[in-house]
């Protein structure tokens, strides 16, 4: 019994601080929110720590591979499960607004009065958001996370010019793995904070989102909610599984609790890459496997928000009465969603852009913006659960890839459990 505390203590603790502050946040509704600023401590230490942790781990990982090919293999993998689970969300989340009509029942009107009005679009050519999605024009800028993307790129490019320099790079690795450690450390003492600061911060949350998602858009918000739960479940263990083969789905949900209690507690895939770092290397992920594929895939792997895209277009569908079962129409819903979900996600302020693409792929009014952007408000914790703690499992599979099919073998091994 005490080795199963041991063990589960964390994950345990996390969910106690998530079960209160969610009751919190149902009895006392938005007064709850006189609870916020104890989450939003948490979520400020760990948002402070993602610009030195990001870049001290993916740096440090790269430095020290013993080659740029390993790398080169990294990257390729990391984009090529990236992209298939990408589309397997996507024809998921379509063949589940095939069954279920996420529309019936939505007062569209009292939605749109609820929101207003959408804003002025920020007008910005297409090459501007690509060089605005890998770059920022000065050093500083990149000493934020709504630039993780640039500093995810300008971490790998360090850590390549570490490597190749060699000899001459030695003290500069040392320096890196020493500041990697430190940092994993700051990690463990914060977490100590973690149940307290995530239940206080759960608890507004609830308070304040409660009523909107009991009211019109409950259907969208229990249509996404199954299959969350079933992508979660079903397609996260058959990813584990190709993985690793039974192993791998043993060690996934052994160690994938505080990952995804993380995930719904934060709202943030972001926040979730010191907890995700941590869990990915004990389901037996390498270190620099780990380090480059959990920061990448907080930003640019999002099978979750691909679903919503589904929700969103299929939602609009709904509205306008346009066709959605021909088979042009599941083409272009299906690639719609994907692109939204797995590119667009990847841009600093995604969110409403990704909105404002929907629309006008399809040709809706501008004021169909709001009526899509209060469904990603409802649907941001589960969408989160499945962007976050995808990427553990991406990372199992990316290091099939990369180590071979006996990869996991190996670990337990060395590493008995």
């Amino acid at each position: 019994m005490k080795s199963f505390w041991q063990q589960y203590k964390s994950s345990m603790l996390l969910l106690a601080g998530l079960i209160f502050g969610g009751i919190v946040g149902v009895v006392f509704g938005e007064k709850a929110t006189v609870l916020q600023p104890f989450g939003d401590v948490f979520l400020n230490i760990m948002f402070v720590m993602l610009v030195p942790l990001v870049f001290f781990s993916i740096s440090s990982a790269i430095a020290n591979m013993n080659g740029m090919k390993r790398l080169g293999k990294i990257m390729l993998s990391t984009l090529l499960v990236f992209f298939s689970t990408a589309l397997v969300a996507s024809i998921v989340g379509y063949i589940g607004i095939s069954v279920f009509n996420p529309v019936k029942g939505i007062d569209v009107e009292s939605v749109k009065a609820l929101m207003g009005a959408p804003g002025d679009a920020e007008k910005i050519t297409i090459g501007e958001r690509i060089v605005n999605m890998f770059t920022v024009s000065d050093f500083h800028l990149l000493l934020s996370k709504s630039s993780m993307l640039p500093l995810i790129v300008f971490s790998i490019l360090f850590g390549t010019a570490t490597s190749m320099a060699g000899k001459q790079g030695e003290a500069v690795v040392t320096f890196l793995n020493s500041a990697n450690s430190v940092m994993m450390k700051m990690v463990q003492l914060i977490m100590y904070y973690a149940p307290i600061g995530l239940g206080c911060y759960f608890a507004s949350v609830i308070g304040t989102l409660g009523a909107k998602i009991i009211g019109g858009y409950a259907r969208s918000f229990v249509l996404y909610l199954v299959i969350a739960v079933l992508y979660y479940i079903v397609f996260f263990t058959l990813y584990a599984f190709i993985a690793g083969g039974k192993a791998g789905v043993k060690i996934y949900w052994k160690n994938i609790a505080t990952p995804s209690i993380t995930a719904i507690a934060t709202c943030s895939s972001a926040a979730c890459i010191p907890v995700n770092l941590e869990y990915s290397k004990k389901m037996g992920v390498t270190p620099d496997i780990a380090e480059t594929v959990i920061p990448l895939g907080a930003n640019t792997h999002k099978d979750g928000s691909v679903i919503g895209g589904v929700l969103k277009i299929a939602f609009l569908y709904g509205i306008f009465g346009k066709e959605m079962t021909s088979p042009s129409a599941m083409l272009t819903i299906i690639l719609g969603a994907f692109l939204v979900g797995a590119v667009m996600g990847s841009i600093p302020g995604g969110g409403m852009i990704a909105e404002m693409l929907i629309v006008n792929l399809f040709g809706f009014p501008l004021e169909a913006v709001p009526v899509i952007v209060i469904i990603s408000t409802i649907i941001d914790v589960p969408a989160t659960l499945l962007n976050s703690s995808g990427n553990n499992v991406s990372a199992m599979l990316v290091t099939r890839i990369v180590e071979g099919k006996n990869w996991l073998k190996d670990y337990l091994k060395a590493n008995p459990v």
